[in-house]
């Protein structure tokens, strides 16, 4: 008896096992199953049931196969297991294809399912292109060529471009293109005045440009939201050259200058050595006199001769001196 007993308790803990097995990959599959046939969805019980062993959401699936079929959208469920594995978003997706076929705009699942494995929001994308979307420029600034700098403040209009969206630049470039596009056109105005009587014209040239090719956007309008006037940069410019060409002749006339200097002080050594040759010049005088008398080619009379026309000479000069000075004055 007691083997008997051990045997039943086995068999009901397996048919227990066996019974929480069914219900948990039958029973919830089941009730998947009525779901999708009231919903007027086909999808087959074995299908429901091998997801799970495929590592696939059931329940995901169906609500996305009957939200397509209620929407008027057929895709297989095949599809949708194959996006789900790839790592995409299934209901995104279908929420995407039923906002565009409400819209008329032309989007295959393929291509919706490109586009969200490419890290791109598609149902935001497909709202975009329903609603525009407004983009705001920080203040570009340029300089006119009157030398005024002009900063402008831009809204862009674009829409999404689905069959762009893969491989399309994002709104960054769009913005720097835009930039790009307000600074050569205020640089190429003659003057700033030009561009504030006419501020429509810096958005006509930046569209007619086409920055939005090889953009996910397409720019409807660009709109001048703002135009303030900023420093007179031209004015600044050549202040700040006469600047530094002041610095350059006062350091070409300090080079100068010292040049002067210098030269002025070879021209004293050069006189303090002509000096310093004459008083040693006329320190040999009294030993050539004395010799010139020893020899006896001076005389006494001779002496006092020179110093006779020497004593004249120191006349002459001083009354020389005494008779210009009142034609000075």
């Amino acid at each position: 008896m007691g083997g008997l007993s051990s045997i039943l308790t086995v068999l009901l803990v397996v048919l227990a096992i066996g019974a929480f097995v069914v219900f948990y990959f039958v029973g919830s599959a089941i009730q998947l199953w009525m779901q999708a046939i009231f919903s007027g969805t086909r999808v087959s019980l074995l299908s429901i049931v091998f997801m799970r062993f495929r590592k696939v959401s059931p329940k995901l699936i169906v609500e996305a196969k009957i939200m397509a079929v209620k929407a008027g959208i057929e895709i297989s469920t095949d599809e949708l297991e194959s996006h789900f594995l790839a790592g995409g978003n299934v209901l995104r997706v279908v929420q995407a294809l039923i906002a565009a076929d409400k819209a008329n705009i032309p989007l295959a699942f393929k291509r919706a399912a490109a586009i969200d494995l490419a890290g791109r929001d598609v149902r935001q994308a497909v709202q975009m292109s329903v609603n525009p979307k407004v983009i705001e420029t920080p203040k570009v600034s340029a300089i006119a060529k009157d030398g005024i700098q002009l900063m402008a403040l831009t809204r862009v209009t674009v829409r999404a471009n689905i069959d762009r969206l893969v491989g399309g630049a994002g709104e960054e470039t769009v913005l720097a293109r835009v930039g790009e596009g307000i600074v050569s056109t205020i640089g190429s105005a003659r003057s700033h005045k030009d561009v504030l009587e006419n501020p429509d014209t810096i958005s006509k040239r930046v569209l007619e440009k086409g920055l939005d090719s090889g953009t996910a956007f397409e720019i409807l309008s660009i709109d001048i939201a703002d135009v303030d006037v900023g420093e007179n940069i031209g004015a600044n410019l050549e202040t700040d050259r006469a600047e530094a060409d002041k610095k350059i002749a006062q350091a070409k006339a300090e080079e100068r200058r010292a040049m002067a200097i210098a030269a002025e002080q070879e021209m004293k050594a050069r006189v303090q050595e002509m000096r310093a040759k004459v008083v040693e010049a006329e320190a040999l005088v009294p030993q050539a006199m004395a010799e010139a008398f020893r020899s006896g080619n001076l005389g006494v009379m001779d002496y006092y001769k020179m110093k006779n026309v020497v004593a004249d000479t120191h006349m002459r000069e001083s009354i020389g001196g005494a008779g210009q000075g009142p034609q000075k004055a």
